[in-house]
């Protein structure tokens, strides 16, 4: 087989008709010029001469503290069951979802999911779209999160942001030839085919300017997934050769998931910050200039001076230089050596670009009010945060579009979970010895049927963690302390009273039940002292009650008693620490 004798593959075919979607609607060129903005590489391609490009980057602040705000919170997955119909297995799918909780926590630890999160958010206010594509690795039985970007995902509609409801998504990548054919060996690829894989430099579709300069030979790889009979399948390409046919993942759901920054009507890829604020950051820039050079070549004194009637004209620039006349009478050194008075600059030159940027802030939401302009020494946390909240409610839109982007991340884990359990999977349960009350960790195996069975919904628990909402918070539990709240007398009110706070609350409403839990458990150890010392002291009565010859009979049996040996101890292993239970549903 030669070059001549193969074809470009299908998935080929579909990635050119997606690229030259992307080129006529300016995809590629408008993801380089919203970075560039944005990074303050802001005069790009202009002919300035001599002129330095000076600018005010008013871009990135905005776009920084809108990031801020959608970060002040920490989000948390928790998942719970929808089994209602079987009531047996209802009461213990809280296990099993604590358990899944844990989980969730240890991917997010894991994968630095905060880190990431950061990344899809910013992508997606510079760049309209940021975007996760998850893989799971079955050893490790985890999922394995990669942040994409907008170049690299083609959707076979362009006009629906449901990526659910996608015919089929291809996903660009990049890599070395060499890493491509090792790729490609592992897939059972024959060496005949392998050959065909072959570098190009294909980087006009990478995103940022840095990345179309590339040091290793380099091919394009195109992943393409649709569904097919209620699951996902993939298959994956270069253009000469197909390294995996249509695979089967198991999967009902794509695993992409995407924020847009705001909704755009028609387009899958919603719509960003920066784009808009570009053509105000382009004239304030250019207006720094001018003034600038009108500083520069206006606003300083400059000499006019006669050289013909000087020998030395260079002592003009000299400080404190000696200035010769050829000879002329020097009595009126005005008419040899003059100055011109700088000229006045208008004050409607500094005014309109202070009113650009000013105007531009507030516009987008982010001016000196939204960014907190209160003084904390003279107002409370609640005032604080009451004035901050009330100019961060614009963006609810983008906090609720992260708070769905998770939802969709923790709903494609579960899917990879219960997909590749076939044999079970070892989940952590926390136990508490009733006797001791220490708390310590086992593996639970968890079969597949019990994931399937719980029909597990995903919910997002968010705490607020800005440095205002920490001083509210402690303010409230120093409150709730001082009015005697955290009493065994008063538990029952301020369960209630945790119970109707909001899952968004300023308040700690997890810390406060954490702490309800640990009263009701030390009320508990107290109940059974009280209990256990009651019962003895009904012994003791009993026995001071009774007759002698009781009494004696009492004594030789406690003495009798005593006289028996202990059961031997068994020997524990202090090196095995987590313990492996076999967990079976039909048990339950």
């Amino acid at each position: 087989m030669n070059i001549e004798e193969i074809k470009e593959t299908p998935i080929w075919g579909l990635y050119e008709k997606g690229r030259n979607y992307h080129r006529r609607v300016g995809i590629y060129t408008d993801t380089d010029r919203n970075y560039r903005m944005y990074n303050g590489d802001q005069w790009a391609g202009a002919k300035l001469g001599d002129v330095e490009p000076v600018q005010k980057n008013f871009i990135k602040p905005i776009v920084k503290y809108k990031l801020s705000v959608i970060h002040s919170n920490l989000y948390a997955v928790n998942y719970s069951s929808e089994n209602f119909a079987n009531a047996d297995f209802y009461r213990e799918s809280s296990r099993y979802c604590d358990m899944l909780n844990s989980y969730a926590r240890r991917i997010w630890e894991r994968d630095k999911m905060d880190n990431k999160g950061r990344e899809v958010t910013k992508d997606g206010a510079i760049n309209d779209e940021g975007i996760i594509y998850v893989d799971f690795d079955t050893e490790k039985m985890l999922p394995v999160n990669e942040v994409i970007k907008k170049n690299e995902v083609y959707y076979g509609n362009e006009n629906n942001d449901d990526i659910q409801k996608q015919p089929y998504i291809l996903i660009r990548k990049r890599m070395p030839v060499s890493n491509a054919i090792e790729f490609a060996r592992a897939n059972g690829l024959s060496e005949e085919k392998i050959s065909f894989i072959i570098g190009d430099n294909d980087t006009f579709e990478e995103s940022g300017e840095a990345s179309k300069i590339e040091l290793d030979n380099m091919v394009t790889i195109v992943y393409k997934m649709y569904k097919k009979d209620g699951t996902v399948h993939y298959s994956i390409a270069t253009r000469w050769v197909e390294i995996v046919k249509d695979k089967d993942t198991g999967l009902s759901l794509y695993p992409v998931a995407h924020f847009i920054w705001e909704k755009k009507e028609g387009s899958a890829r919603g719509e960003g910050e920066v784009r808009y604020l570009i053509p105000n950051q382009i004239e304030v820039n250019r207006t720094e200039v001018r003034r600038v050079l009108t500083v520069k070549y206006q606003a300083y004194p400059q000499k006019v001076a006669d050289v013909s009637k000087i020998s030395n004209p260079q002592a003009l620039n000299t400080v404190g230089g000696v200035i010769k006349t050829n000879g002329n009478a020097v009595d009126d050194v005005h008419k040899i050596v003059g100055t011109v008075p700088p000229a006045q600059m208008s004050p409607d030159v500094k005014q309109l670009q202070e009113d650009l940027i000013n105007v531009t802030r507030e516009l987008a939401g982010a001016g000196d009010v939204a960014t907190g302009s209160v003084n904390p020494e003279s107002a409370s946390g609640r005032a604080i945060l009451a004035v901050q909240q009330a100019s961060q409610a614009p963006m609810t839109e983008q906090r609720e579009s992260y708070k769905n982007f998770i939802e969709d991340l923790a709903r494609i884990w579960l899917e990879y979970l219960i997909v590749h359990s076939v044999d079970g999977v070892n989940l952590e349960e926390k136990v508490t010895d009733p006797r001791t009350g220490e708390e310590t960790i086992q593996l639970v195996n968890v079969p597949q049927s019990v994931l399937e069975q719980l029909q597990a919904t995903v919910k997002i628990d968010i705490t607020p963690k800005g440095v205002y909402d920490k001083f509210a918070q402690e303010q409230t539990i120093e409150n709730l302390l001082l009015q005697g709240y955290f009493t065994a007398q008063r538990v029952g009110e301020l369960e209630t009273y945790v119970n109707i706070l909001d899952d968004d609350s300023v308040a700690p409403k997890m810390k406060i039940k954490e702490a309800i839990e640990h009263i009701k458990g030390e009320q508990k150890k107290i109940a059974q002292i009280q209990a256990q010392a009651q019962l003895m002291q009904q012994r003791a009565n009993q026995f001071i009650m009774s007759d002698p010859d009781a009494q004696a009979s009492q004594i030789a049996s406690a003495m009798g008693g005593s006289q028996q040996p202990m059961e031997e101890e068994v020997p524990v292993d202090e090196e095995e620490d987590v313990e492996v239970i076999e967990d079976n549903p039909d048990d339950n």
